[in-house]
């Protein structure tokens, strides 16, 4: 991180706010999905990206809380133009429902924000019985994207626009199984003891390792998740430049934000009483990688980059390894193929 604000070659740092690193962009004429975008930074980018004049589809599994945050947004920014669909990337089938509407509506796409996720669930599975961080984090977002890229080809074509695909990831990829991705025991719930919980040391932001005992090894799991999400746009952005289309894709780490993600069990209260000590960035903040990376003319024709605290950041090797990438899509479409 930018510690205490210090800013990086883009000009902005930790402490910049996604208002501040959209500030003056005109996004009128774009057209965004941006997925789990009914709490935390996923309705902070929906509020900036409509602020800047962006379209924005909620897509949401809750379409009636997704409503009434529209109606919150709107009440700040009269001129707003969002609109609500119901999206369960935990179901194949709720994300061929959502595409199908979507690509049948006639709307354009310009920028696909893939944000929705769960962390550190007790071991579950999908309704496609997928472990459920991977079915959610990864696989539901790699169908979604693999469905509505035709229309997102067909708008950059048309409006000769940068068409952009953002995948929320985290610096919890560095914590996945040591392997990497663990594509032989996707859904094995008897993983070793032992996991590792993202304590940050002192106010400097430095994460510091603090074992607890499960018996599903629930963060190993999250970070196996998270690696996918940069493997996934690695991936995306090495075939999209090969085929000479308009559209980038990257990845990013938001920063350690304080949200519902940790909604499966108590750990959440730990974490708020940790936000007190202002280890947390708040979601203006958390949601300014965001952003930048959807909007900023900076970024564009970046692609294949990993981004934390609205810069190009550092990630692990494994988080490189263009072999792993492709291994994992070809796995990835086999699990999404229908059945």
């Amino acid at each position: 991180m930018w510690i205490f604000g210090r800013k990086g070659a883009s000009g902005f740092s930790a402490c910049s706010t996604a208002e501040e690193v959209s500030r003056g962009i005109d996004g009128s004429g774009l057209t965004a999905i941006v997925t789990g975008a009914s709490s935390g930074i996923g309705t902070e980018t929906t509020r900036v990206l409509a602020l800047c004049g962006v379209h924005v589809i909620m897509a949401v599994r809750n379409v009636d809380i997704g409503k009434k945050v529209k109606e919150t947004i709107i009440k700040e920014i009269p001129e707003a133009k969002i609109d609500v669909m119901e999206l369960d990337l935990g179901s194949f089938a709720s994300v061929r429902k959502f595409a199908s509407e979507y690509n049948s509506s006639s709307l354009p796409l310009n920028l696909l924000i893939n944000n929705a996720g769960v962390m550190a669930p007790p071991f579950m599975l999908s309704q496609d019985n997928i472990e459920l961080q991977f079915a959610t984090n990864h696989l539901g977002h790699f169908l979604l994207t693999n469905l509505l890229l035709d229309t997102m080809k067909k708008t950059a074509r048309e409006s000769q626009k940068e068409g952009r695909i953002v995948n929320v990831s985290s610096s919890g990829h560095n914590y996945a199984y040591r392997e990497g991705i663990r594509f032989d025991k996707i859904n094995d719930s008897s993983s070793s003891i032992g996991c590792l919980i993202f304590l940050l040391e002192n106010s400097f932001n430095k994460l510091s390792p603090m074992l607890l005992l499960y018996s599903y090894n629930t963060v190993f799991a999250y970070g196996q998740s998270k690696l996918a999400n940069i493997l996934h746009a690695n991936e995306l952005a090495r075939r999209l430049k090969e085929e000479g289309v308009e559209i980038t894709a990257n990845s990013l780490h938001p920063g350690a934000i304080a949200t519902n993600l940790l909604r499966h069990h108590g750990l959440q209260t730990l974490l708020y009483k940790l936000l007190q000590l202002n280890s947390f960035l708040v979601w203006s903040q958390g949601a300014a990688t965001t952003c930048y990376v959807a909007l900023h003319p900076q970024v564009k024709g970046v692609s294949g980059e990993y981004f934390a605290d609205s810069n190009i950041a550092k990630r692990s090797s494994l988080a490189s390894d263009t072999d792993l990438a492709k291994k994992l899509w070809d796995f990835s479409l086999n699990l999404t193929e229908p059945k």
